[in-house]
């Protein structure tokens, strides 16, 4: 078996991540406007019928600002702890309100989603992958650092959604205030550019088909400094730039390796897409 992924949005101005195969989805948070991510996926040609379910990573409101609609609308279990449910003050209907686990798969179908802890400026901070037969998908952003849960878990990865939040030099002679740097690149903040390269290329398992770049900073990275940075050390790894103003393409992720087309209806790629209004978020 195999899975589609692609990024819906992606920055702290929203944050989305797709995450199915041919028969059931799921969304990794729901950061943008219920609104906004059915025009995505109907733009990508991806079914909003297919997602069975959204996983929350944590109550920043880049990650949740969409989640009570979406759910609401599409009756859609929404996988999330207590804390974070607390924190984040959503009202969600409890009849839609899913708990789970550190490191025990929740089933969906033939999806099998693994949360587990990291380490970020949140209540109960978690990143997730996503098994489909042989095929393992991560989503590893809003990291502080690569701790040996993240680094464990990226080893198993065909595909990975990998932030790459901030370049050094632009963090540290940009206009941010001194606390705000020091949060942003303390062990609770984000991963910077160097920080991801090295989880990448220590940790990258030789399987590895995909890795999309996530969360950037909108004032603190540049898409291309990042993507030349990575493409560098790639190898047979494909680096996509996640936007934080438009969706991905949809990518194809076999156990075999880099498959091109991928085995839902045709992907229509219309014209760009206006940015969305701006979120409340941690850092920018």
């Amino acid at each position: 078996m195999s899975l589609f992924i692609s990024s819906l949005n992606s920055g702290s101005n929203g944050n989305c991540y797709y995450i199915g195969n041919e028969e059931e989805a799921i969304l990794v948070d729901a950061g943008i406007s219920c609104r906004e991510t059915e025009k995505r996926m109907k733009r990508l040609g991806l079914a909003i019928e297919k997602v069975k379910a959204v996983f929350i990573s944590h109550e920043h409101a880049d990650h949740i600002t969409g989640v009570r609609v979406l759910a609401g609308k599409h009756r859609l279990p929404v996988y999330i702890t207590q804390p974070t449910l607390a924190e984040g003050k959503l009202l969600l209907d409890t009849q839609l309100v899913m708990p789970f686990s550190s490191h025990i798969p929740v089933t969906i179908g033939n999806l099998h989603i693994t949360a587990f802890p990291k380490q970020h400026d949140a209540c109960d901070p978690y990143s997730f992958v996503v098994r489909c037969g042989e095929v393992t998908v991560g989503i590893f952003t809003d990291i502080g650092k690569a701790c040996e849960h993240v680094t464990n878990y990226f080893r198993q990865c065909h595909a990975a959604f990998l932030e790459a939040n901030y370049d050094e030099d632009m963090l540290e002679k940009g206009g941010y205030p001194y606390h705000l740097k020091k949060r942003i690149r303390g062990g609770s903040g984000h991963l910077s550019n160097a920080e991801a390269l090295a989880l990448f290329n220590t940790n990258r398992a030789p399987f590895m088909s995909h890795l999309i770049l996530s969360h950037l900073s909108r004032n603190n990275n540049d898409p291309q400094l990042v993507e030349s940075l990575f493409n560098g050390h790639a190898g047979n790894t494909k680096i996509v730039v996640a936007s934080r103003y438009k969706e991905s393409d949809v990518y194809h992720i076999s156990h075999q390796g880099i498959v091109n087309e991928p085995m839902l209806r045709p992907v229509m790629r219309l014209k760009k897409t206006k940015d969305s209004r701006s979120q409340l978020s941690l850092f920018s």
